[in-house]
């Protein structure tokens, strides 16, 4: 990759459309099984993996958390190329279920699919949880269904306690993590709203960002980068 100097740096193409492309449609749709064409084959074994057995149990527990992520199939339009989720497509076929909600990706770059992949946000989790809760799903099935201790299905279920609706709307999509959050409740919601804000245009949602006021965000960014470069 050319690293040119700024004063040198070449002009855009005027022609070119510049602007920046999604990566997947803002809708989802809802695809029948045979419509959908897996790009590889599950190994030998894989239904009586762990893993295997984990997905069932979290399916059945609070049905399907993350959508599967398919490209359409460019010589036929009824077709879909399955990118990401071959595991989770197995599940739903083994437990009678006919169709399935699907992510569609813009290209066919399919290779780097999952160097996009955002997994599933805090909020999100909350979110999840929540609603599986108020369906009478217990917690201790919820843990199991998911790997975690009890206690920390408690944790995520109270994540937005004490934090304000525009924070939590600034931080839905995304990694902010636990700690960063217990910061943010201890702070008025104009605070949290201003801790947000700084994470968000610094791109790091780690507890230095959540503690430092919006004064000395300057400062706080210089001590993050020497952090970092000692580490």
């Amino acid at each position: 990759m050319t690293d040119w100097p700024s004063a040198e740096r070449p002009p855009a193409d005027p022609g070119a459309d510049n602007r920046v492309r999604l990566g997947f449609e803002r809708q989802s749709v809802t695809v029948r099984f045979d419509q959908i064409v897996p790009l590889k084959t599950l190994r030998e074994g894989v239904r009586e993996s762990r893993k295997y057995a984990q997905i069932v149990s979290s399916i059945k527990a609070i049905g399907l958390v993350e959508a599967p992520a398919v490209a359409p199939n460019p010589q036929n339009s009824a077709q879909y190329f399955l990118l990401d989720g071959h595991l989770r497509i197995e599940v739903l076929k083994q437990l009678g279920i006919e169709t399935v909600e699907c992510l569609v990706a813009n290209d066919d770059e399919t290779y780097t699919y999952n160097k996009r992949v955002n997994r599933l946000p805090p909020i999100q989790e909350h979110r999840m949880i929540v609603r599986a809760i108020e369906r009478g799903v217990t917690e201790a099935v919820i843990a199991d269904a998911l790997g975690l201790e009890v206690g920390s299905i408690r944790a995520r279920f109270r994540l937005l306690d004490g934090i304000c609706e525009e924070t939590a709307d600034m931080l839905k999509d995304t990694n902010c993590s636990m700690r960063a959050f217990d910061m943010l409740r201890r702070m008025s919601p104009m605070r949290q709203i201003e801790a947000a804000d700084l994470m968000i245009g610094q791109n790091s949602y780690s507890l230095i960002f959540a503690r430092a006021p919006r004064g000395h965000a300057r400062g706080s960014v210089g001590r993050a980068s020497e952090e970092g470069a000692e580490e």
